[in-house]
């Protein structure tokens, strides 16, 4: 029996006029984690599992809250237990959007509309067996109507996949690094030195100092830039404002490169100026700034232990000091070196904080400079999205949004622009109907598809 039906989410008229019209629009996937290499490489999948399950800590914090041992998630269980095990608990997810992104990726990649469990499961796995002889990592990006990629990638990088992509006439998208500088900026971190030292390596300096670094980083800038790089991202826990002098922040940067400890208030001086300095790099080369911030890291030390990062272990972090991040965007607003930048709070609590800081630095003839980003992470659910584009509607110019993102490691997960488009053609048909707006079809359709398409093009000058 088929589970979801066309009009999924879809609950009037007006909505499915306007998402007949979105779902036909390319992908601009501004923010991802999926791997240059397997883009480059067209990635082939043995199974289901291999493809689907494989890195995806989203399912894994599922099956583990369902009662489902580590063999089977993270461990040497074989590829079909690993898999029957989450197709028997998916059953189960009601309410959750993995229930409803796992099987809008089967009915878009494998044509299987039934709903999966331990029944269906076997049929699946055989039907994928088949259907993944013909599918790679690139046949799933062009018929997902990818139009541009971005990845997340360390200013130590060679980006050597990146260069090779440019020049291949066969890719099925553009695909442009992002610069993801945490490891240079998280200065308390065990493993600092050591990453000081391979950025060193990477722009062919010895960085003895402050200035040496911003040195390093420069030639790391101008390198990505020439390689296609046109944003930045930021993984944060809380946005870093102190009234220490550059100066001090470069003796704490001499104090931790001599292996001393450095205090949270000097970690945060130096994050503050390093930021700054950054920020208005981006500025000048007319880059985006993406700020991640709001979350709690490695919770369960066992887990992180274990398996590792990016297992499973991360949480919503304490709604941030709004005030710090008002301070944080003035001290690069007053010089008018404030870059295009694009806020994301893992804590829905900020939503409103947010958008009434953001209307401060709003500033033509950018639509909408700064952004909202797209609901993430532990959001990016039903509930989540409607709350952040219900705020956004509230008190910012939700005409100007850039839309979805997939922030992914997963080549499937182009179904989350199709779960976001339609709610967001949901929220403004429900608008219509309740008089709220006019059925001005026109006006609609235009900004369901800035929203979904156009407003990043433009934003990110793609």
């Amino acid at each position: 029996m088929q589970f979801l039906k066309d009009d999924f989410l879809l609950n009037n008229e007006t909505a499915k006029r306007l998402y007949s019209a979105a779902a036909k629009l390319p992908i601009i996937d501004y923010h991802c984690h999926l791997s240059p290499r397997e883009i480059y490489e067209d990635r082939h999948f043995e199974n289901l599992t291999e493809l689907w399950l494989e890195g995806d800590h989203y399912k894994w914090r599922l099956m583990r809250a369902a009662g489902v041992e580590e063999k089977y998630i993270t461990g040497d269980g074989t590829p079909f237990e690993k898999f029957m095990a989450w197709a028997g608990i998916l059953g189960g997810a009601i309410g959750n959007p993995l229930l409803e992104w796992s099987h809008l990726e089967l009915r878009n990649s494998f044509g299987f509309d039934e709903f999966l469990n331990k029944e269906s499961a076997e049929r699946l796995w055989n039907l994928a067996k088949e259907k993944l002889k013909d599918l790679s990592a690139r046949s799933i990006i062009r018929e997902s109507r990818v139009e541009v990629v971005c990845t997340t990638d360390d200013p130590a990088d060679d980006l050597a996949y990146h260069s090779l992509m440019a020049k291949d006439e066969t890719m099925p998208c553009r695909v442009h690094p992002a610069w993801r500088p945490d490891r240079a900026v998280d200065i308390e971190k065990t493993d600092w030195n050591a990453y000081i030292n391979r950025l060193g390596e990477a722009s062919s300096r010895e960085i003895k100092n402050y200035e040496d670094l911003k040195e390093a980083l420069l030639d790391r800038l101008e390198f990505f830039h020439e390689n296609g790089c046109r944003l930045s991202d930021h993984g944060l826990a809380r946005i870093p404002f102190s009234g220490m002098s550059e100066e001090a922040a470069a003796g704490i940067f001499e104090k931790r490169r001599a292996g001393k400890a450095v205090s949270p208030e000097e970690a945060e001086g130096y994050k503050f100026h390093l930021l700054q300095f950054l920020g208005r790099q981006y500025h000048r080369l007319g880059w985006v700034m993406q700020l991640h911030y709001g979350v709690k890291r490695d919770n369960a030390e066992r887990l992180y232990k274990s398996i590792g990062p990016d297992a499973g272990g991360d949480s919503i972090g304490d709604a941030a000091p709004i005030g710090k991040l008002a301070d944080f965007l003035n001290t690069l607003d007053r010089d008018d070196r404030l870059p295009k930048t694009i806020l994301y709070s893992l804590n829905p609590q900020d939503n409103g904080a947010i958008e009434s800081v953001m209307a401060c630095f709003q500033q033509g003839p950018a639509l909408s400079k700064l952004q909202h980003g797209s609901a993430w992470w532990f959001n990016d659910n039903f509930a989540g999205m409607l709350d952040h584009l219900t705020s956004l509607a509230s008190q910012g110019y939700l005409k100007g949004f850039v839309g979805m993102l997939t922030d992914s490691r997963s080549f499937l997960s182009y179904a989350r622009h199709e779960y976001f488009r339609r709610i967001l053609c949901r929220l403004l048909g429900q608008w219509v109907e309740e008089g709220r707006y006019p059925r001005d079809e026109a006006a609609l359709k235009e900004l369901a598809e800035g929203i979904c398409y156009r407003n990043a093009k433009e934003y990110f000058g793609f």
